[in-house]
């Protein structure tokens, strides 16, 4: 038998040049919304913030530094705030030694919370037109500013075993010790009515009275903090030739008449002043002056406050801060060890390592680095990449575009 070869016959289309280029548009088009998908979808940019709808008697965590959590009293889950979120009665908001937090209830009052604090929203809700405010200082510093406020509105702190009834146009400072059982009552402005073992006091402006084992205190002018004069704020100091640099610093009593029996100083290295970053916390300095020797380069914080004969002490005044520098300074700014931690959403943390004392800064956002150079500076952006500065006070500057997804630099500026 003869074997068949058979043939298959192909017939070319005639396709235009311009059918090409279409299909090639589609190819690139396609690719580029799948790879928009994909990277919406890694950055949450699909999720929408404030989902969860606030209830009417919610209170609202406006800002917010470092670590604060908030349990809730529903489910008993700790939240770590990591945006703007609404707390309500029942809940407990505690901020760490780096965490601060400003909370606005529904009478319009803003409380701020200090470093390593905690605080309870007793009671937070409106009936008959009026308005309740119950918050609960169970351990720390909170501050609390009142606006006018209607007849029928009641704001009132707990702490230890005291109720305080915070009047309109106040603002009011409250610090509780609950390892001692013993806490503290500051009127800058306006009044507050205290209750205490069934006794009711009114403090006034520029009063203070403390709380011991249930029972209040007379009431005494309030003490005002020391006046820092030097080192400066932002001030520079060199190194000595031998390393390090020597500081001396000094204050001005604010005190007026008040007899006092002497000053508290810390220096830190971070402006929270946690006990992991203090250098020196010297609680009765008797003069207007105390000096450290040998600080290594780096960026330095310091506070004072007062303390009377009577037993009263003085808040901290608002932290100064000054710089250890070499001697030679290089121009060239470099940062390496770039790390970058996403919290959740659209806020990370980026670290690196630098020369100590110089500034970061990204989206508005400022922080120094430490003694051994290092950072970490906190940002919130839906985009891929963040623009990160550092400085020091002689003006030589490096820009870096970092990648928030392989913690690289894209580019400098």
């Amino acid at each position: 038998m003869e074997s068949k070869l058979r043939k298959f016959y192909v017939d070319w289309w005639r396709i235009r040049r311009s059918t090409l280029y279409g299909i090639a548009a589609l190819i690139v088009a396609s690719v580029v919304i799948g790879a928009g998908v994909w990277w919406a979808l890694r950055t949450d940019w699909f999720h929408t913030v404030g989902v969860e709808e606030a209830p009417p008697s919610a209170a609202h965590i406006l800002s917010f530094e470092g670590d604060v959590r908030i349990t809730r009293a529903a489910t008993r889950e700790t939240i770590v705030v990591t945006k703007p979120i609404f707390v309500i009665a029942g809940d407990t908001i505690q901020t760490q030694s780096d965490g601060k937090a400003t909370i606005q209830m529904i009478d319009g009052s803003v409380y701020s919370l200090g470093a390593n604090s905690s605080i309870v929203i007793r009671d937070n809700s409106t009936l008959f037109g009026g308005t309740n405010v119950r918050v609960s200082l169970d351990d720390g510093q909170m501050r609390v500013r009142t606006d006018k406020q209607p007849e029928n509105t009641e704001n009132v702190v707990e702490m230890l075993d005291t109720e305080t009834q915070v009047r309109s146009e106040t603002d009011a400072s409250f610090n509780a010790d609950a390892s001692r059982n013993g806490g503290e009552i500051r009127i800058s402005r306006g009044t507050v009515e205290t209750t205490v073992g069934g006794e009711r006091t009114t403090i006034n402006a520029n009063e203070f009275a403390s709380v011991n084992s249930g029972k209040l205190s007379s009431k005494e002018k309030l003490l005002a903090p020391p006046r820092p004069a030097s080192p400066e704020n932002a001030a520079q100091i060199v190194e000595n030739a031998g390393g390090g640099g020597d500081v001396s610093f000094s204050w001005q009593d604010e005190s007026g008449s008040s007899p006092l029996s002497g000053y508290s100083i810390q220096v830190a290295r971070t402006p929270f002043f946690s006990p992991d970053s203090l250098l020196a916390d010297r609680s009765s300095v008797p003069s207007r002056e105390f000096r450290l020797a040998a600080l290594p380069p780096g960026t330095y914080y310091w506070r004072l406050r007062s303390l009377s004969r009577s037993g009263q002490t003085s808040e901290w005044n608002e932290p100064w801060r000054f710089s250890v520098v070499k001697r030679t300074a290089s121009p060239v700014i470099e940062v390496n060890s770039w790390a970058v931690e996403r919290v959740g959403g659209s806020v990370y943390f980026i670290s690196g390592r630098t020369q100590p004392g110089l500034r970061v800064r990204a989206l508005g956002r400022e922080v120094f680095t430490s003694g051994e150079g290092t950072f970490r500076i906190q940002v919130s952006t839906p985009l891929s990449e963040v623009g990160v500065e550092i400085g020091d006070d002689r003006g030589n500057r490096g820009g870096f575009v970092l990648s928030l997804r392989s913690a690289k630099v894209v580019r400098r500026f």
